[in-house]
């Protein structure tokens, strides 16, 4: 490669020895500082015999003032005193600074004069890129003992080999990273290995861009989209952590169903929502972060809206999920897990107080429940009193919510309907899998879509859900798509504001196996009076 500046040569004494590079350490950006110092480096560096005898003269005798008189020389005198003698300082200061490269080059293969197409002739201090926290110069001065030329300038500059062995490492974005650097790629971690090549792990990642793709390419009837808080988990963490309903055990999948009374001919309306029924009465769906919890979430949020309802609105608590996830410890594990039937056993038995007294904490899965924080004792007649003030000091309102027993509707589509229209919103158990996690909108199937990706990228685990009304949509194909409408607990930026859609009557992921419903626990106190 011919130099990119013809004519002008370097000593020998600079190009034998440059310094060893190194990283810049922090703060050193401020060296471009002693850069803007370097004019007067220079302007005393040649200097004719004459001005050498000179400098050996006094300072005052160097700047011609000794034949001067008067005030206004003697002040002008003492003026150029201080400035060759600020020089002389400057000089020192800025020859006994670092280079760059003295304990080894960062980024020894980056591009930095040639992605600028920047090469100078002779001294230029304008003839910088950036470099980190710092510069690097391309111009022909940098290139002395004490160095601060840009990694590329020699072999772009010159046409020579760099000063310097490179430094093997791993190229990502137009940068060069050393040995055993590392970033993250979704929940994978890619690791610059000994060969130059980056070596990442291969996880099922819970938000995957090609499976939202391949969701919103087909004609599935619902949309996939990309969630911020699944950003950076693993497949694997989300069955783990996002969902927290242990399968009901055989006594319990056997126990009797409660059969509505309906006519064989009883027409039930196509749509229905229970918020529009019970204003004010059904609560909005609250976020269980990484806590697999929601036994907790739904049994809460099913209560709240029966206490809610069955007291005619005189009562609307929004009940506590940490209550339960810390209190209710017998065969339950807390944010690991927990149990439909202990958590309304609970419920029934202790009840629970409302989530602004016993506000949720535990975002994260711990090993270890925080300990309970909320007692009571019985006053008679099954009903409890708090024997403990709330965990939240600005709310004082410790009072305890309990329901009846809770119990097992039939599995049929109309029964259900039917159950929710007359009383309430249900709960029921749900099979989720590795596409819901996506989901964004429209009335839900699971797909196909993960099938080609090999099995580690196909799982499901049991969650638990709030059901809260139903209907139906004319497909472009003349069809009609019956649904239910549910409350999830992954906050309120997932799905359709925190709720999603099911297709009804074909019992998908198994939505309508497992359905409970509940009274609460409400006294002629507690009713309004007229």
């Amino acid at each position: 490669m011919a130099p990119r500046c013809p004519g002008r040569t370097l000593s020998p004494s600079t190009l034998a020895a440059p310094r060893v590079p190194r990283l810049p350490l922090p703060g050193e950006g401020a060296r471009a500082g002693g850069r803007r110092q370097r004019q007067s480096d220079t302007e005393g560096a040649v200097t004719s015999q004459g001005q050498l005898a000179a400098s050996r003269r006094s300072p005052a005798a160097r700047t011609g003032c000794g034949d001067m008189t008067g005030d206004m020389w003697a002040l002008l005198c003492v003026w150029l005193v201080a400035q060759v003698a600020l020089s002389s300082r400057v000089r020192t200061r800025r020859e006994l600074g670092p280079g760059l490269y003295e304990h080894g080059v960062y980024d020894a293969g980056g591009s930095y004069c040639q992605r600028g197409d920047v090469c100078c002739h002779g001294r230029d201090d304008g003839c910088t890129v950036p470099y980190h926290d710092t510069l690097c110069y391309c111009d022909l001065f940098c290139n002395r003992t004490v160095s601060d030329c840009c990694p590329d300038f020699w072999e772009y500059c010159l046409g020579i080999p760099a000063p310097f062995p490179k430094a093997s490492g791993c190229a990502r974005a137009g940068r060069n990273y050393p040995t055993g650097a590392t970033y993250r790629e979704n929940c994978n971690l890619c690791t610059c290995g000994p060969g130059g090549q980056w070596q990442c792990e291969d996880h099922a990642c819970l938000v995957d861009g090609e499976l939202i793709d391949a969701v919103n390419r087909g004609n599935y009837g619902w949309r996939a989209a990309n969630y911020s808080q699944f950003w950076g988990m693993t497949l694997e963490d989300g069955i783990r952590h996002r969902l927290g309903t242990f399968r009901p055990s055989p006594t319990v999948m056997n126990m009797n169903e409660m059969h509505m009374n309906m006519d064989s001919n009883e027409v039930l309306p196509r749509h229905f929502d229970a918020a529009a029924k019970w204003p004010g009465m059904i609560h909005e769906p609250l976020d269980q972060g990484n806590c697999a919890g929601s036994w907790a979430f739904s049994t809460a949020a099913v209560a709240s809206d029966r206490i809610s309802i069955h007291s005619m609105g005189h009562m609307t608590p929004a009940l506590s999920p940490q209550n339960l996830l810390s209190c209710d410890t017998r065969n339950q594990r807390g944010c690991s897990g927990g149990r439909l039937d202990g958590a309304w056993w609970y419920l029934r038995r202790r009840g629970v107080v409302t989530d602004e007294c016993y506000p949720f904490t535990s975002q994260q899965s711990q090993p270890v429940a925080p300990p309970c924080m909320m007692h009571s004792r019985s006053m008679g007649r099954g009903k409890r009193q708090a024997t403990a003030r709330c965990p939240n000091p600005q709310t004082h309102s410790n009072e305890i919510y309990q329901s009846t027993p809770a119990y097992r509707l039939s599995s049929s589509e109309k029964e259900i309907m039917k159950e929710l229209l007359e009383n309430g919103p249900v709960q029921a158990i749900l099979e989720v899998h590795e596409d819901f996690f996506m989901y964004k909108s429209g009335i839900y199937r699971h797909t196909p879509v993960a099938e080609g990706k090999g099995p580690k990228h196909q799982r499901h685990g049991t969650h638990s859900v709030k059901i809260t009304g139903w209907g139906e949509e004319q497909l472009p194909d003349g069809q009609t798509q019956k649904y239910w409408t549910a409350a999830n607990s992954w906050g309120t930026a997932w799905g359709e504001g925190g709720h999603f859609r099911i297709a009804r009557g074909v019992n998908e992921c198994e939505v309508e196996t497992f359905v409970v419903g509940v009274w609460g626990r409400v006294s002629m106190e507690d009713m309004p009076h007229k």
